[in-house]
């Protein structure tokens, strides 16, 4: 796997190619788990070091050989190393039940930075997920410049759907209110509440940015983060509904029951993924006032992936035959996902994520501007000019799709990446890696637009 192909996962899907088995992998019905498991992680982990990679998938459970096929563990630990270095050792090992199983993260010390590795066993003690993490205290995260904290108090906050229980926080404006109100609605991946990515809390700064100017945020974690193998009772048949779409409403629904919020004016912002998919959450959900798409992609996902790959391949200078070799796969995966003979049920391996066709299916024929046209509420829409993972292209299909509606607003930001942070020059995967904060002109453009808004509706 080149850097390039291995960056694109990273930061495109949030997934790395292990990070989709946690994601789907299902645990069989709950038994007592007789072994030690902390031991079998550290054991798991020696193993990959050691390249003994058949006695790690040998412990995989059904779902798990399927989201990463036995033979493919040792192309991902090679992909990894060429991010942090050399494996240099174990540093400590720590246990959290999760549902029906328990979750063992395994700190670990590599030669450029140490990573989390996570293994989720399920209750007979079979692999049933897999992950590479960044630990959450690598980075130090600062307040912006703009965030006042007098002017806001943070409380606790549960999303509930069905039996999926989201931990969020409530960010509100000091006073008695009513106040406006937005729902932060994350892009793909497991993410946190704050989408943290290296040192950056890109929905940190804008809660806490848009609250010093008086409108209360709503930020949760992302139920594929915070259940993972068990974000659908049936990974197999897995949607955005699960992955977003039923939380997100869920989410305005409970913001629309707390004290001190306008419950008529209460906006979704949705960031990537999230913004593709918000005049969808809109369709079917009344109580959302108004939408702010960030950096939201108008073509399909599949598309945006390999246009991607081949920035990022001649960005990196990627050797003429490795860029070949990601361009061809990531084609081929396009090929499959737009085949017409695709079926719900078949395995779709994309960029190192494994979905099944249910996943595509229910995305094919998707056009949010189309959806977005038939929409009479107000709409804000966010772009950064040298975001290269949603880029003024898909600024331009909104742009064109949406002329003419008075209702819509469009923007954009010369410096900006992908996340709303300045920087110069083309953008690249590394630039994540730098402390920045969400623009200040983003954070008063939203909340002018919002106050503005809701004054006149």
């Amino acid at each position: 796997m080149s850097k390039a192909l291995g960056m694109a996962v990273l930061v495109f899907a949030c997934w790395s190619i292990l990070g989709s088995s946690l994601l789907r992998a299902q645990a069989p019905p709950a038994t007592p788990a007789p072994l030690d498991l902390e031991a079998l992680a550290k054991q798991d982990v020696a193993d990959m070091a050691a390249g003994r990679f058949s006695a790690v998938e040998a412990q995989y459970n059904t779902q798990m050989a399927f989201a990463l096929p036995v033979g493919k563990l040792a192309q991902a630990w090679s992909g990894l190393l060429a991010h942090v270095g050399a494996f240099k050792g174990i540093a400590g090992v720590s246990t959290r039940s999760s549902s029906e199983m328990e979750v063992v993260t395994v700190a670990c010390n590599f030669e450029q930075t140490p990573l989390n590795v996570v293994f989720v066993f399920d209750s007979g003690g079979r692999i049933g997920g897999l992950d590479f993490a960044a630990p959450e205290t690598t980075f130090s995260w600062i307040a912006p410049p703009y965030a006042d904290t007098s002017k806001f108090k943070e409380q606790p906050v549960t999303v509930t759907y069905s039996h999926w229980d989201l931990p969020g926080t409530l960010t509100m404006p000091v006073g008695a209110g009513p106040f406006p109100a937005v729902v932060l609605v994350q892009g793909s991946g497991p993410q946190d509440e704050d989408i943290s990515l290296g040192p950056n809390k890109a929905f940190k700064d804008l809660a806490w940015g848009l609250a010093s100017h008086g409108v209360a945020v709503l930020r949760y974690i992302k139920r594929t983060r915070q259940y993972g193998p068990a974000s659908a009772d049936d990974p197999t048949k897995m949607t955005v509904d699960d992955e977003t779409i039923n939380d997100a409403r869920a989410a305005v629904k409970l913001l629309a029951s707390q004290q001190g919020i306008d419950p008529h004016h209460i906006y979704l912002l949705g960031h990537s993924l999230g913004a593709y998919l918000a005049p969808r959450i809109a369709t079917g959900d009344t109580q959302v006032a108004g939408l702010i798409l960030l950096a939201g992609n108008t073509r399909a996902i599949e598309q945006l992936a390999v246009e991607m790959i081949r920035y990022l391949v001649a960005a990196q200078h990627v050797p003429p035959d490795e860029a070949q070799k990601d361009i061809a796969n990531a084609e081929a995966g396009e090929k499959t996902i737009e085949s017409p003979d695709l079926k719900p049920s078949d395995p779709v391996a994309f960029l190192g994520m494994q979905e099944t066709g249910a996943f595509w299916l229910d995305l094919r024929g998707y056009d949010p501007v189309a959806v977005a046209s038939h929409l009479t509420i107000p709409m804000l829409v966010l772009q950064g000019e040298r975001d290269y993972q949603v880029t003024i292209t898909d600024f331009d299909g909104w742009k064109k799709g949406l002329a003419g509606h008075a209702n819509v607003t469009l923007k954009s930001y010369p410096a900006l990446n992908h996340f709303f942070i300045a920087g110069t020059g083309p953008s690249t995967s590394e630039e994540y890696s730098t402390p920045g904060h969400v623009s200040s002109d983003v954070i008063d453009d939203i909340s002018a637009w919002i106050l503005t808004t809701s004054k006149a509706n």
